[in-house]
């Protein structure tokens, strides 16, 4: 073990503050039954950026008919003015969500995104305590809802830095304790599920993915920090300035159901 894990497990993990958060459970962030605006994290004449909620479409999909309510019609109608989708965020996923202002810019943006001049992080919660940081370096098929076997794999490489280790006292199945880690993370490209598949991939799946994570560890870490969730949040987007070449910096504190875990990073 190394010295990270030591000390945080010598802590007990946030087993402390488990209570502080059982009265999260309705939490903004995945609280979307009622319509509400949009936060608004950023907004100038090119982009407008907005905090995300778990649990809302960016867009309606047809992988997802029966839901009818979206981000990009949300603020749409939030703004009384179109808007055009730069990126993406899983349905499940919370954070910094941003929209261009018009053709042109979306246009000018989406070679940036392609060219792979902007950066994104991510805070996520992933089983088992992986190196203290790495990189991922594999292929991912393009469509993650299709067998892989056929697909043409495409480049994909995701960073990673782990903040945190947590040793709670549940069983794994296999031992008597379950172990988990916070850690954050730089897709390098921009595949969908990307971050998902990757830990996947490793033996370290995130916690409260139901695709590509284990049931029984999910519903163990919801039952023990009081929210169900996929732990995935987009906290910071960073985008080239299409004018004055400097970058735009967009960030998103993570939900209150996350301040155990970061105590222990902050440790």
């Amino acid at each position: 073990m190394d010295g990270l894990c030591r000390e945080a497990v010598a802590s007990g993990g946030p087993t402390a503050a488990r209570s502080d958060i059982l009265w999260r459970r309705h939490h903004r962030a995945m609280d979307i039954s009622e319509p509400h605006l949009l936060r608004v994290l950023h907004a100038d004449a090119a982009v407008i950026a907005v905090d995300k909620p778990a649990g809302l479409l960016v867009h309606r999909s047809s992988l997802d008919a029966h839901e009818m309510r979206s981000a990009a019609d949300l603020l749409r109608t939030q703004l009384g003015a179109p808007v055009w989708m730069l990126h993406r965020l899983d349905k499940a996923t919370s954070g910094v969500l941003a929209f261009a202002r018009s053709a042109e810019v979306a246009s000018g943006l989406g070679a940036a995104f392609e060219s792979r001049r902007v950066r994104k992080r991510y805070l996520a919660l992933v089983r088992g305590w992986p190196p203290a940081e790495g990189e991922i370096d594999y292929p991912l098929a393009r469509d993650p809802e299709l067998p892989s076997a056929g697909q043409p794999r495409l480049p994909a490489v995701t960073r990673y830095r782990r903040l945190a280790c947590f040793e709670w006292p549940f069983t794994d199945g296999r031992h008597a304790t379950s172990r988990y880690a916070l850690v954050e993370v730089e897709p390098l490209s921009g595949r969908r599920h990307q971050i998902r598949r990757h830990f996947k991939h490793v033996a370290h799946p995130l916690v409260g993915d139901t695709t590509h994570g284990k049931g029984a560890h999910n519903r163990a870490v919801a039952a023990w920090l009081g929210t169900t969730r996929l732990w995935l949040h987009a906290s910071r987007l960073e985008l080239p300035d299409m004018d004055s070449g400097r970058p735009l910096v967009i960030e998103s504190e993570p939900g209150d159901e996350w301040a155990p875990l970061l105590r222990e990073a902050s440790a």
